[in-house]
């Protein structure tokens, strides 16, 4: 089996991509890129981004690639009397629990993560989805 890795060109390409998402919501965001084991590739704070949303961005990469599925589906089953309430205090404080992470896949096999915030929910997932989009 051939492994595919996340290189920093594929990062940036999913980057640039979201950028142009963003800008065209208006919606400054933080973007962020994560390898298979959930390690920071690449991440850019576009201008007028909130700085809090830095480590959220990050956490939401490294959420996907840790339960390999996107942080919205997560956070539907996190909440009271769901499956995965109280997932949020793992893994010292890191998951995040609303949409903007997403799982990157090739070949049907999880190989990293994009992880937006900045927006609404809404708008992070977006984003990410159109990271994900350019790395396919």
């Amino acid at each position: 089996m051939e492994i595919t890795l996340v290189s920093l060109k594929d990062a940036r390409t999913i980057i640039a991509a979201a950028e142009k998402k963003a800008k065209a919501i208006g919606q400054p965001m933080n973007i962020a890129v994560v390898d298979a084991g959930g390690n920071l590739i690449a991440h850019a704070r576009m201008d007028g981004a909130w700085i809090g949303s830095v480590d959220i961005s990050i956490n939401k990469a490294f959420t996907a690639r840790a339960f390999n599925l996107a942080t919205k589906d997560l956070a539907d089953n996190s909440q009271p009397g769901q499956q995965f309430f109280g997932i949020h205090g793992s893994n010292h404080g890191r998951i995040m629990i609303f949409a903007g992470g997403i799982p990157l896949k090739k070949n049907g096999h999880v190989v990293g993560a994009v992880g937006v915030s900045g927006g609404s929910g809404e708008q992070d997932q977006s984003v990410a989805e159109v990271g994900v989009a350019a790395f396919g």
